[in-house]
């Protein structure tokens, strides 16, 4: 596990109390909080992470890219994304991404709120919806498996394919009210599901509204979200 990331981001109307959470080693974060000359120093470091055997041909040609897909990260609000790249032996790697993000929410009881949400995402059919108790409050997960049709056009054996993506998507009602953290994982590497699975049930476990640095850390256990 890496140090934990600590979000204290600001709202139009009013800031965002502290979170932080762990990740495992193989996310590499995008840059989403930064700007400028600032962004382009960190793109720099970001691109080196990804294609550790690259060169300077490979990370220049490919920072613009990941620049442009950070750009459109931060603009629509997100405070953590990250690509997940976890390497399979001879067999390549397996990858994901993780976001995460804090809606406005009027709400008093962390509890009452899990429960609406609960019951909006129950309703629709394609979604897995559950309750989960966490070390850091109630939160609700919703689990939905695809499946995608790509063109011809967009494959590389210029053949119809037919592809399989998983989400994970948890929503955490902060404890004190007036925000919902969504932490986001989503996977094409569907044949190392339940293993991505167990790490966004890590992962979670990590969440944590400290008052303080000095605030220990819940003794809960978190419910398995493997489906």
């Amino acid at each position: 596990m890496t140090e934990p990331i600590q979000l204290t981001a600001t709202a139009a109307t009013h800031p965002i109390p502290p979170m932080t959470f762990v990740v495992p080693d193989g996310f590499h974060a995008l840059p989403v909080d930064s700007s400028g000359t600032e962004r382009a120093a960190a793109m720099a470091e970001f691109v080196r992470g990804v294609y550790p055997g690259g060169d300077d041909a490979l990370w220049q040609s490919t920072a613009p890219f990941y620049e442009l897909v950070t750009e459109a990260m931060a603009s629509v609000g997100l405070a953590y994304s990250a690509f997940g790249i976890f390497a399979l032996g001879t067999d390549g790697v397996a990858h994901c991404s993780l976001s995460v993000a804090a809606y406005t929410s009027d709400h008093n009881d962390p509890d009452t709120a899990a429960q609406g949400i609960l019951a909006v995402l129950a309703s629709d059919a394609t979604n897995d919806a559950r309750w989960l108790d966490l070390p850091c409050g109630p939160s609700v997960a919703s689990i939905t498996v695809r499946e995608l049709t790509l063109s011809p056009t967009v494959t590389t054996n210029g053949k119809q394919t037919t592809l399989h993506t998983g989400q994970i998507q948890v929503h955490i009602p902060f404890p004190e009210g007036l925000h919902t953290a969504v932490f986001t994982l989503d996977t094409a590497s569907i044949d190392h599901w339940d293993e991505f699975c167990n790490m966004m049930t890590a992962i979670l476990q990590t969440v944590s509204f400290p008052v303080s640095a000095d605030e220990p850390a819940a003794d809960r256990q978190i419910s398995d979200i493997s489906v």
